[in-house]
This record gives structure tokens, sequence and C-alpha cells, in this order.
């Protein structure tokens, strides 16, 4: 779980979470940060903390982002749940597959409509085989929604890849670059694309 605070023209003012990107290309877990995070959460001061900064945040134009790879790590702590939620406009959510038996639960918890939970279990059902996207699905304080689909390109995909594969073949050849990640990330992509 990540927590980010920003502004209302989404500058970025505070991340709550060690940089798990920095480790990302050497091959090391990405989620360390997060993982501790995830624990803290648990506490019922941080709990406490969370709720006081859901409150308050929104009275300096600020904006609280929370990401969270399993739904678990919001809904464990009834503090943060209320605090979380009640005070969420804006709510972004990527494959639920995973969920799908137990989806009844988070749309109850996220009061999503019918036509929302629809959206939601659709995204990635039917992307395009020729192209590489994900689809997310962005809910606006219940008044609108729609699933997107995102799409990088090929060198902003090589930065960011968790697959192990992928990121020892930018290493590899970051290697016989001496050690230029950047340059490696731009051939691997030319190479790509043709």
């Amino acid at each position: 779980m990540s927590w980010f605070l920003f502004d209302r023209n989404l500058k970025l003012l505070e991340p709550y979470e060690g940089k798990p990107s920095r480790t990302v290309l050497r091959g090391e877990s990405s989620r360390k940060g997060a993982d501790l995070l995830g624990k803290a959460i648990a506490s019922a001061n941080m709990a406490e903390y969370l709720r006081y900064m859901y409150k308050t945040v929104r009275k300096y134009f600020g904006e609280a982002i929370v990401v969270t790879q399993e739904v678990d790590d919001i809904i464990s702590s009834p503090v943060v749940k209320e605090s979380i939620i009640n005070n969420s406009d804006c709510k972004i959510l990527l494959d639920q597959r995973k969920y799908m038996n137990k989806f009844d639960q988070i749309q109850a918890l996220l009061g999503l409509t019918e036509k929302e939970k629809s959206q939601i279990l659709s995204i990635n059902m039917s992307n395009a085989p020729s192209r590489r996207y994900k689809e997310v699905w962005i809910g606006l304080g219940g008044v609108q929604s729609a699933v997107y689909a995102t799409e990088v390109s090929v060198s902003e995909y090589l930065t960011y890849t968790t697959e192990e594969s992928e990121k020892m073949e930018v290493m590899q050849l970051a290697g016989k670059l001496d050690g230029d990640i950047e340059l490696a990330i731009k051939q691997l992509a030319e190479s790509k694309q043709q």
C-alpha cells in the first residue's frame, strides 16, 4: 500500500513510501516499502493518523491518495476503511478478476452500482491482441464512470516492467553499454518496434 498527498493541480506534496521503483531494474522485489506500510496500517496509531489526514487534507485543497494491490489492506482496519472510503470521491480500479468470488463485498464496501460493477468486471476481458495495453476503471463521485485503455510506449514499458526476464534483458544490455540503462532501454525499444 502506498500513500501520497497531492495539491489540486496534482503536484506531489509528499510521498508516504520508500521508493519501490528504485529496486525494479536491479531484479529486487518492488514491494518492500509497500509491505511495511501494510503492516503499519494495522496499528491503531496509524489508523488514527490516516483518519486525521483524510479529514484535514481536503480542508487545505489537497488530495490524499491510497494505492494498494490488496483490498484487504484497506478493509482490514475499520477506522481506515471508513476514513478512506467515505472521503474518496475518485476511485480507480484495475483488473479485479481475482476477486470475482468476493466482489459483492467490494461492491457494497465501495458503494458501487450494478452498472459500475459490470464495468469493473469487464476490465481486460476483450483486449485487442495486436496491442499491448491494460484497462482501468475510473469512477468519479458516483456520478460518472468508465473503463479506459492505458497504453505506454515500448521504452516506457521496458522502464517500469516487473517481468523478471525483461528486467534482466535490460540489465544485460546495460552491462554491455557500460551501465547505461537509458541507452539500453532505447536500443531494446527500437529493436522490439521493428
